[in-house]
This record gives C-alpha cells, sequence and structure tokens, in this order.
C-alpha cells in the first residue's frame, strides 16, 4: 500500500477552496481536523479459544449540517489517518449535495478474509459493543464499506437493538431489505456514478454508446459499476482488475461470465476471456472513461503521465492524489471527483433512513427517481461553477460542499 497520506490530501483540497473562499485561517484549521474521534482495542474471542485484540475507530469529523454518516472498514490497512480522510470525505460528500448529514467513518484492523463467519459476526458485535455510547440514529449511523456488507449491518444493527432494549434499523444502513433495507442500496454507488457520467458526457460531447471504460477493482462498486455500463448507458468495458491482476479485451469483456469466474476462484486471473493485463498497464490504458473503482492513491505523480483516459469518474474515495490532480487537469483529462461521482451510496442510505423512520418501504422505482434527480442536480451545480469560474470539477465541489457547511456552522453559532 502507498505512503502517501489520504488525509493530507484531502487537507490540502480543503486549504485550496478555503482561499477560494476567503475563509479566516481559524475557521480553515477548524474545517481541516475532525471534531470527535475514538479509539477502541477490542478483545475477540477465536475459534481456537484464544483471546485476540483488535484495533478499531470511529471519526465522526462534522456534525454541523446533521447527524454524522459512514462506513465501517474492516481491513489489514486501516489507519486512523485513513479514517479520518474518508470521514472528511463524507462529510463534503454529504453536503455538497445538501443531505441534512454530516460525516463519520469507522474502521477496524483485520483481515476479514482469514476469519471465519462467527468470528465476523463476534468482531462486528463487539466493534458495535465498543461504540455503544458515541453511536445513536440521531447521532452517528453507520454502513457498510470496504470489508464488511449487508450481513455484517444486519449484526451490527441487532448488536445495538439488544443494547438499548428496542429494535432500531435506523442505526446502520446498508441493511437487508428483510430487516429495514432500502430497494437499490447494493448498486447505488455505480449507479450514481453512471448517472453523473451521462451528464458529463453531453458537456463533453461523448457518444457513451460508442465509448471504452476500464474499471479498476472489482469489488462491490467496481463489479457493479461494470454489469451496469452497457445496460445503463451503452458503453463497452474493454478492461477490468482486482488486487491480482488484470483482463482486457477490446471487443468488450462478457461481466457476468467475468463475475462468476471470481465467485468461483476468488479471482479475475486466468478466466480466458481476454487478455491478461497488470493494474499498472490498465491505468494507461487508450480508452475513454477509466473508472478507480478500489483502493485510494491509486494516481500518483509517479504514473499520472501513464493515463490516456479523456475522463476519471472516480467511483472510489481517494484515488487521485493532490500532485497528480492538477497537471492532469492541465494536460486537459475531466476528472469527476469521488465527493461528486461516488455519493450514490450515501444518497440511498440517507432515503433507507428517511424509510426507517416513517417506518415505510419505497419501491425501486421511487428510490431510483430520487437517486437521479439529486445527482443531476448536484451535477449541473457543480459544473455551473466550474465552467464560470475556470476550474477543475474538484475544486468547484469542494468550494460548494465547505460552504455548505460554513452556513450551517455560522447560523449555529459556531463560528
Amino acid at each position: 500500500m502507498t505512503d502517501i497520506n489520504l488525509f493530507e490530501t484531502v487537507q490540502k483540497h480543503v486549504c485550496t477552496c478555503a482561499f477560494d473562499l476567503k475563509l479566516s485561517s481559524n475557521i480553515e484549521m477548524l474545517l481541516k481536523m475532525p471534531l470527535q474521534e475514538h479509539h477502541v482495542s477490542i478483545p475477540l474471542r477465536m475459534d481456537d479459544g484464544s483471546v485476540k485484540a483488535f484495533q478499531g475507530y470511529r471519526v465522526q469529523y462534522n456534525d454541523a449540517r446533521g447527524p454524522t454518516k459512514g462506513g465501517i472498514r474492516f481491513h489489514p490497512d486501516v489507519t486512523i489517518d485513513q479514517i479520518r480522510a474518508l470521514a472528511a470525505l463524507m462529510t463534503w460528500k454529504c453536503a455538497l449535495f445538501r443531505l441534512p448529514l454530516g460525516g463519520a467513518k469507522g474502521g477496524v484492523i483485520c483481515n476479514p478474509k482469514e476469519l471465519s463467519a462467527g468470528e465476523l459476526e463476534r468482531l462486528s458485535r463487539a466493534y458495535v459493543k465498543a461504540m455503544a455510547h458515541f453511536i445513536g440514529p440521531d447521532r452517528d449511523i453507520g454502513a457498510p464499506d470496504v470489508g464488511t456488507n449487508s450481513q455484517t449491518m444486519a449484526w451490527m444493527m441487532d448488536e445495538y437493538s439488544k443494547i438499548v432494549g428496542k429494535t432500531t434499523f435506523g442505526i446502520f444502513t446498508g441493511k437487508p431489505v428483510s430487516i429495514g433495507g432500502s430497494e437499490q442500496r447494493d448498486d447505488a454507488t455505480a449507479r450514481g456514478g453512471w448517472y453523473i457520467l451521462e451528464e458529463a458526457a453531453k458537456d463533453l460531447t461523448l457518444d457513451l454508446e460508442k465509448a471504452t471504460v476500464a474499471i479498476q477493482g472489482f469489488g462491490n462498486v467496481g463489479e457493479n459499476a461494470a454489469l451496469l455500463a452497457h445496460p445503463l448507458c451503452g458503453c463497452r468495458v474493454v478492461a477490468v482488475s482486482d488486487s491480482s491482476g488484470g483482463v482486457m479485451n477490446r471487443d468488450g469483456l462478457d461481466i457476468r461470465k467475468l463475475k462468476d469466474h471470481k465467485r468461483k476462484t476468488g479471482s479475475i486471473r486466468n478466466s480466458g476471456l481476454g487478455e491478461e493485463i497488470t493494474n499498472k498497464q490498465l491505468l494507461g490504458l487508450d480508452v475513454d472513461i477509466l473508472i478507480p473503482a478500489a483502493l485510494e492513491n491509486a494516481i500518483t505523480r509517479v504514473n499520472m503521465g501513464d493515463v490516456r483516459a479523456k475522463i476519471i469518474a472516480e467511483f472510489a474515495n481517494g484515488p487521485t492524489t493532490a500532485e497528480a490532480d492538477d497537471p492532469m487537469y492541465a494536460r486537459g483529462i475531466t476528472i469527476i471527483p469521488d465527493i461528486l461521482c461516488n455519493a450514490g451510496g450515501v444518497i440511498v442510505s440517507y432515503l433507507e433512513m428517511v424509510q426507517n423512520l416513517n417506518m415505510d418501504h419505497w419501491e425501486k422505482e421511487v428510490i431510483d427517481t430520487r437517486l437521479k434527480k439529486t445527482i443531476t442536480e448536484t451535477y449541473r451545480a457543480v459544473n455551473g461553477l466550474s465552467r464560470e469560474n475556470k476550474i477543475s470539477l474538484r475544486r468547484a465541489s469542494y468550494s460548494l460542499a465547505v460552504l455548505h457547511v460554513v452556513e450551517a456552522m455560522k447560523v449555529r453559532g459556531w463560528l
């Protein structure tokens, strides 16, 4: 994993828009650090009877606009600075789309692939026990992230409900539909990203039905991005990679066969569906759209010169470092930033919260209509500011997001 600090990257973006918005140095400092963070040590009984301690975090970055909201990551490379950065990104993402929420993020340093189902359940419940006093449906709401899923959220919701003595669906989103989860949640991040790309393509006069796509990452977001590319936009996915390597087929990959192969083998390598390539080669392919959908810091000062795509759509959080951002913008590459491009997940999570509060359940069509409307209107606002001030979409996105948070802080009397 790269040693580039994602939190420092996010702080640099805040510094830039603080200058644009003429914010005081004191306000800038407030926006660059989390309001609260919690560190816990979680003892866990393993299947063999031994006890192992896991380090867990929850960062509540800013709640000026409402209760904090953010995923919980189970991954061996989790660090507190990474969680701080992701909590900050959630703050700006929610603010950009004017959701009545602040930003948070949680994580546990572990490798879920090395844990049994029983150990995963016990770890999920133990994390909630450790954090129960700091979270709540009107205080801080969790969701899935890397290494967690709807089943993890079901365990966590159940544990919190036991602690407070009543069923509390609204404490976590991304749950199974049978226990208060929302329709469309599983592919919401990817779906929202494609709705953004539809709008961007109009401005760039790019015919999506003739466009080629390369996707880095084949987890939940990357897999759904690949599956939705043709049905939603008519695009041809010519390359996909995961942590083990990649595959390319200029005629277009059969994504469903690739998905089945990964389910059976745990990897997309040796699928027989095209030429084997590396992650490095995928980032340098001559395609119309490059979608980083894996972990952060994929495109750096070292490899930015290899990128030949016309559009980089950040379906992942923080895939482009600050040092690579401006040079690629200067080259004419359109970068659709993470806080704009991958907000579909948190938008549908918010809609799940509303359904839970109302004891209601909406059909897919209702969710999809509201998601697309929210995504489209926000993209138009960001693109308008970008063109008016001749700045990148990232700079315009951060400017609007930070402005919305500062407005809330001012009217609440914090500033």
